[in-house]
């Protein structure tokens, strides 16, 4: 069994990505004054008795840059869908006319807009601590190896060395997300 059987670099990358991938969804149902169909993902509907994704429900599209329209499938739960959207926190009123909905997207304030800002600051140090925590374990992995002698100090210094690029390079796609985002909720 070699050293790097013993210990996965994959793994730590994964999780890593794992981190970035959350950050995404996070930044996705952040409204920043413009429709987008994934403004809708984090919302679920109480559908026959079931808590079930906004978009198995309906048919999520955006036909002018500041509308959403929902198309919701079976008219038994328009009610269920209006009620969700309005309990979502998003601060969309939707407009019903049958089994559809129209969500229009209100101009966001100055003051919202730093709100906001300040929302995805928080989701991205979020991400940051997330990356680091794995960094943390992968190196707590290493000493554990090493001390246990089935791995050099050499070799521990390389994976070591590994980890911390792997840290950085996570850390810096988090912050160029955050910089876009930002970007997005303070253009007007």
């Amino acid at each position: 069994m070699s050293d790097e059987d013993d210990f996965d670099d994959a793994d730590i990358q994964r999780r890593m990505d794992g981190a970035v991938t959350a950050l995404r969804g996070e930044f996705a149902g952040l409204r920043t004054g413009r429709a987008t169909s994934s403004l809708l993902d984090p919302i679920v509907v109480d559908a026959y008795g079931v808590m079930t994704p906004l978009n198995q429900v309906a048919t999520i599209s955006v036909p002018e840059p500041r509308m959403i329209s929902v198309q919701v499938w079976d008219k038994s739960q328009v009610i269920a869908v209006e009620k969700a959207i309005r309990a979502s926190g998003l601060g969309l009123n939707p407009v019903t006319e049958g089994a559809l909905l129209r969500l229009p997207i209100p101009e966001l304030s100055e003051e919202r807009r730093l709100e906001l800002a300040k929302v995805a600051a928080k989701y991205a140090e979020q991400a940051r601590i997330a990356v680091r925590n794995v960094r943390r374990d992968g190196m707590d992995k290493l000493k554990r190896l090493e001390k246990a002698g089935s791995m050099s100090e050499d070799d521990h210094r390389i994976w070591s060395d590994e980890v911390q690029s792997l840290t950085d390079a996570a850390i810096a796609r988090i912050d160029e997300m955050l910089a876009t985002k930002d970007s997005e909720i303070t253009q007007i």
